[in-house]
């Protein structure tokens, strides 16, 4: 299979990026089973109702080693196709109605292809020409985690199939699929789902369907409401934190759970398992720092509070962690180079 040459520290495998999804749909599927999903999070700084949280970012790195853990407690064989054919378009939030609302299937397979990443996929997807008659979604592995491709293949597919008879209707039907892998002792769903030929042992993950298909005009297409569409993803794309290094995210993620406790360095090491002088190395290397992060996570929240006229400065500065509103003051002015009275208006009661 072909893979691209990457380092288990390249900032593609490393940074803090990817929405958990994925990690939430496993997080619900031990809920069913009675599965304690907590193991799988260890040394991620992230529990299993903070993956259900919409604004939750993982790397790729860490979102295998999940997987890898899922897939060894859940009883699943076929974990990656349970977990793809309960998707659908709505999903997908605001970009699923970005692509239904596209002109034709060629422009709504291009915006889902552009912001997959929206949706915390762990594929690189794109599309193949492969001759006049044929297209095919090529989805490539960023490493090669022989163990999790099977299930990363069947989750993607089988979502992305979903999602494409939602948009093409029930007629829409593969050529066929090819894998990177052996065939798994359950292929007999495989064939029951997707209805076409399978290949296996192949050097690529693709899904081929009649080139015909791109050129279907979608019935709904109204240029105003796609317009629209497209400028909410836009604007929820550009409201994302920017992406952080594993180290500095699980600081800011502790950080954040204990903002009115003010933890020092080393309680945030300890929790992380680590010692002070660890932690505070491989921030340096990922060119951050704990004060930086403290500092911004203290503002932030302090900033959200102040929207609450009920709260005195004082109780604010509490909940971000001071005891002194006088400390407060000064740390939120070197902060902002403003004081929380300019913030909330200067005639505002404090």
């Amino acid at each position: 299979m072909a893979q691209s040459a990457v380092g288990n520290d390249d900032p593609r495998l490393t940074a803090v990026n990817l929405p958990t999804n994925i990690l939430s749909g496993l997080v619900q599927l031990a809920e069913e089973f009675g599965v304690d999903a907590h193991p799988w999070f260890a040394g991620v700084a992230l529990s299993p109702s903070e993956a259900c949280d919409p604004s939750a970012r993982v790397s790729y790195r860490q979102a295998v080693a999940i997987i890898r853990r899922a897939m060894q407690s859940l009883p699943l064989p076929n974990l990656g196709l349970v977990l793809g054919k309960r998707q659908d378009i709505g999903n997908f939030g605001v970009l699923g109605l970005a692509m239904k609302t596209a002109r034709n299937f060629s422009d709504a397979i291009t915006i889902g292809i552009t912001h997959q990443r929206a949706t915390g996929a762990l594929l690189d997807l794109s599309i193949e020409d492969l001759c006049p008659e044929e297209v095919a979604l090529l989805a490539r592995a960023p490493l090669n985690e022989a163990a999790v491709l099977p299930f990363l293949c069947e989750e993607m597919f089988a979502s992305v199939f979903a999602v494409a008879r939602a948009l093409a209707g029930p007629g829409l039907k593969p050529r066929r699929l090819e894998f990177a892998y052996r065939a798994p002792s359950y292929v007999a769903e495989y064939r029951e789902l997707f209805d076409c030929e399978l290949r296996f042992d192949r050097p690529h993950n693709r899904l081929v369907i009649d080139a015909h298909w791109l050129s279907l005009p979608f019935p709904t297409y109204n240029p105003v409401t796609a317009r629209q569409a497209l400028a909410a993803l836009a604007r929820e794309l550009e409201a994302t934190r920017p992406a952080q290094s594993e180290t500095a995210a699980a600081v800011e993620r502790t950080l954040r759970a204990r903002v009115s406790q003010n933890p020092r360095l080393l309680d945030v090491a300890l929790s992380l398992y680590r010692s002070e002088r660890t932690l505070r190395r491989q921030l340096a290397d990922e060119g951050a720092s704990f004060t930086m992060i403290h500092d911004r996570v203290r503002c932030e929240r302090a900033l959200e509070l102040l929207r609450d006229r009920k709260l005195t400065v004082a109780q604010i500065g509490s909940q971000v962690g001071f005891g002194d509103v006088r400390e407060f003051r000064r740390a939120f002015k070197r902060w902002t180079g403003r004081t929380p009275s300019e913030i909330r208006e200067p005639d505002a009661a404090l």
